[in-house]
């Protein structure tokens, strides 16, 4: 058994630990609300976005998508990892990269590159991918603009035909405990299409509908990769609230056991001292 002094030692370490664990989790807490009321208030106008492309595209005939729906045999694809630039946040950043060589497998005998948004990715794909493009700064100044000029990159890599498909993976938000890996295919767009009817309706369109779908694309693009890193943000902060609100829980189970320890070894050392003194004296009465 440790000795009281190793044990108070481990005591005192322990605790340090707890105080750090707990504040980072009351700080992701913080952070989580903010980031939370962004993504819910986004979400409807991103479904509102694409709802209005849909109906405008129902109504032409054709293909009205130009080079964004173009479908080319898939050679060269390239995977947009998003994940965090900090750690200790629970297995948030470990499922992206393991997605991430999922889907390499899935495009074994093509070049599959990435495009790496947060450090922590970056760092460990960068060792077995080849890592094309990385932002690790977008999360210290998270805007649709700042998001608009990743995007911008990405579809001109897609229209030049760098490449042939591009896919985010990214964790969904769901709440602070949970969080749900998506891969989704950026481009080339799908074909669009709607489930219900969709009559032209008496409206005058100025400039035209072909127009107006082929101006919504690119806003449509931007806010999927807006929407996707707004998610993510707020998963990595439900992540880290979750882990250090563990670690915290484990740390104070921990000193409990640890005081628990210290009291047991305290009482057996006054147990010994008394029975040396009480030995010492029935010898010396002896």
């Amino acid at each position: 058994m440790a000795n009281l002094k190793e044990i108070r030692n481990r005591i005192t370490s322990v605790s340090s630990t707890m105080q750090i664990t707990s504040a980072m989790k009351m700080v992701s807490a913080a952070k989580l609300k903010k980031a939370q009321d962004a993504i819910t208030a986004m979400r409807p106008y991103a479904e509102k976005l694409t709802e209005l492309l849909q109906n405008l595209s129902a109504t032409l005939e054709g293909e009205v998508g130009g080079d964004y729906t173009t479908q080319r045999e898939v050679k060269k694809v390239l995977l947009v990892a998003i994940t965090s630039n900090r750690g200790l946040c629970g297995a948030f950043n470990t499922n992206v990269i393991k997605e991430i060589k999922n889907r390499t497998a899935f495009y074994a005998g093509k070049q599959v590159d990435v495009f790496a948004i947060g450090k922590k990715g970056n760092d460990v794909l960068s060792k077995t991918h080849k890592v094309h493009g990385h932002h690790n700064a977008i999360f210290d100044h998270l805007t649709f603009e700042n998001v608009a000029g990743i995007a911008d990159n990405l579809t001109e890599k897609f229209l030049s035909g760098e490449y042939d498909r591009i896919e985010l993976i990214y964790n969904q938000f769901k709440n602070a405990a949970t969080q749900i890996v998506q891969t989704e295919q950026f481009l080339p767009l799908a074909p669009i299409k709607s489930e219900v009817p969709v009559s032209a309706g008496d409206y005058i369109f100025e400039p035209s509908k072909e127009e107006i779908v082929l101006t919504l694309i690119p806003k449509s693009l931007k806010t999927q990769l807006y929407k996707g890193i707004r998610d993510s943000f707020a998963s990595e902060h439900g992540a880290r609230m979750t882990a250090m609100h563990k670690a915290t829980d484990n740390a104070t189970e921990l000193r409990n056991q640890l005081k628990l320890t210290y009291n047991k070894a305290r009482q057996a050392a006054i147990t010994n001292e008394i029975l040396e003194i009480v030995g010492g004296a029935e010898a010396l009465n002896g």
